[in-house]
């Protein structure tokens, strides 16, 4: 297998640009994936990259190679599949990504219950606001809040999600509860906002008797790890948009309050993501079908929760 090694290895450095980050993708160290490198250059007699101290590029052969190898992986993945899909017995490893509520709320209190069940398939689980490239990072499956902009992704829409305005109760006796939506917009009261990198600016959806409106909201602080905008709402720094499912506990403990109800949100889909290619391999296909009634479960339980 050490031949299928080193090309796995290409494609995750072809793919990412870095010797090191496809290390930690592949999780072995830079020196046993430049060796790797080094080994699949020997054996074709040919050099695959372009190394300076800084930069990392592919040689007219890589990229030559790089749409050969991807045909290869893909067969392989394909045969490997195969068996899995007559023997009833799904197997290997699946990568999956969520945002940070989403996961630690929804799909890591599930994971066990999925491993009980499937023991043969090994999971790993990254949790981040950011936006991901499923491709370029390796993942199997992505939950996501809204909408992706890669048209080419495969949708597995899990529920619209309702999403709610509100701050903390002493936020709202020191600074007053606001009656409109321009209250947010003008500087009369303070928005906390999700930020990640290439995220647009910031506009809160809200319905309105004119229908669907954006407000370009303004705030002094901002963060990209959606819990610590709930920590500060909770400190009654702000109001924040959130949804429902994360803030039920907020809410039924009376922590947390909605504001301007009469203008909410615009409900946000959740859904799974998934490549055609990967969907083909049965564990993917199982995990996204078994995964889907489960969390639709849990959206239900904690928005009767937050209702209390």
């Amino acid at each position: 297998m050490s031949y299928i090694d080193n090309i796995r290895t290409f494609v995750r450095v072809y793919e990412l640009g870095s010797m090191s980050a496809a290390a930690r993708d592949q999780r072995i160290s830079a020196a046993v994936a430049s060796s790797r490198i080094s080994q699949l250059e020997d054996y074709l007699s040919v050099r695959l990259f372009h190394r300076t101290t800084r930069q990392l590029n592919p040689t007219e052969q890589g990229n030559i190679f790089y749409e050969g190898a991807c045909k290869i992986l893909a067969a392989i993945d394909e045969a490997e599949a195969g068996v899995n899909s007559i023997t009833q017995s799904p197997r290997g490893l699946l990568h999956i990504a969520a945002p940070l509520g989403v996961g630690r709320r929804l799909i890591a209190p599930l994971i066990p219950e999925f491993k009980k069940e499937y023991p043969l398939i090994d999971l790993r689980l990254r949790l981040s606001d950011r936006k991901l490239d499923l491709t370029a990072e390796g993942l199997d499956v992505a939950f996501f809040l809204g909408m992706p902009e890669d048209s080419s992704l495969r949708i597995k829409k899990i529920a619209d999600c309702k999403r709610m305005l509100c701050a903390a109760p002493a936020y709202l006796t020191d600074r007053g509860t606001p009656t409109s939506p321009t209250e947010l917009t003008d500087g009369t009261h303070d928005c906390l906002n999700l930020r990640y990198p290439g995220a647009p600016e910031f506009q809160w959806a809200l319905k309105t008797a004119n229908g669907t409106q954006r407000f370009a909201v303004k705030g002094p602080f901002e963060s990209d790890d959606g819990d610590v905008l709930t920590d500060w709402a909770l400190g009654g720094l702000g109001i924040t948009l959130k949804p429902v499912f994360e803030i039920a506990g907020h809410l039924a403990s009376g922590a947390l309050v909605p504001v301007l109800s009469e203008t909410p949100p615009v409900p946000i889909q959740m859904a799974q993501l998934y490549t055609h290619r990967r969907h083909q391999d049965p564990k993917t296909r199982l995990f996204i079908e078994w995964m889907t009634p489960r969390v639709q479960s849990e959206l239900k339980e904690k928005l009767a929760h937050a209702e209390t």
